[in-house]
């Protein structure tokens, strides 16, 4: 079985972050502060100009937080600092002075709905639908809602949320404004992240900091509320009905 790993691999201007786990690309913690650190390497990499953000494999993306990980949070503090991985990540993604393009390629799940939303334009395939199954095993997706939200909107963002046990199809997904196109088949998925990411990479460098600036306008404060969320879920995740639930789930 393959290691997890997340790679940095720069041409002709482009970073490409690619991250994986052999449970279908589940992030523990290790994993999200790889992720974390990763952005912000290509962040500070002067031969990268734009990023492209994708997993290995097939047919899902990403499969949210680690539901092995989960299950042994024994305290408060232990699950703050758990959920706070992908607040970090999520962070790291919208300080980036590079604009991110998102790859997705198969499913997103929980947390990985949050890391296509904090893209800056995100491509995926027909296979790549969502869910947001937090509600169903007793937390919520408090930690993503702001990016998710930001891009969706709050209507469909609660839709998604409350519906916790339904995947919603990559074109629904296109038509609420998460991704901006949807492919048919990987391979032309991939073409068209390549040709953007090209393109991007020769633009005004000064001009694409200053729009992604623009992008994320107001958002300053998420240092501080994504932690605030996170504490929510670390408190959340210790209950008798989530720790029953994700035994079933195991």
């Amino acid at each position: 079985m393959m290691q997890p790993y997340v790679t940095l691999q720069i041409e002709a201007g482009v970073g490409t972050i690619e991250f994986f786990h052999p449970d279908h690309n589940a992030m523990p913690s290790d994993n999200l502060k790889k992720l974390e650190n990763t952005i912000i390497e290509a962040a500070k990499n002067e031969r990268v100009k734009v990023v492209v953000l994708k997993s290995a494999g097939d047919r899902t993306f990403c499969a949210g937080a680690s539901f092995k990980e989960l299950i042994a949070i024994n305290n408060t503090e232990t699950g703050k600092e758990f959920f706070s991985g992908f607040a970090h990540v999520i962070n790291a993604m919208r300080k980036c002075p590079k604009l991110i393009i998102g790859r997705v390629q198969g499913k997103a799940v929980g947390g990985g709905v949050g890391l296509a939303a904090a893209t800056d334009y995100c491509l995926a395939s027909q296979f790549a639908a969502i869910k947001l199954s937090e509600l169903s095993i007793g937390i919520g997706p408090f930690v993503i809602e702001p990016a998710v939200s930001r891009k969706i909107g709050q209507t469909a963002m609660s839709q998604i949320t409350i519906n916790a046990e339904q995947f919603y199809t990559a074109q629904f997904a296109k038509e609420k404004g998460l991704y901006a196109d949807v492919f048919d088949t990987v391979e032309a998925l991939d073409e068209a992240v390549k040709t953007l990411a090209e393109n991007l990479a020769t633009y005004n460098p000064e001009a694409l900091v200053q729009m992604k600036k623009v992008f994320w306008k107001d958002t300053a404060h998420w240092d501080s509320l994504l932690m605030e969320r996170a504490e929510i879920s670390g408190h959340l995740v210790l209950s008798t009905f989530t720790k029953e639930t994700l035994k079933r789930f195991m």
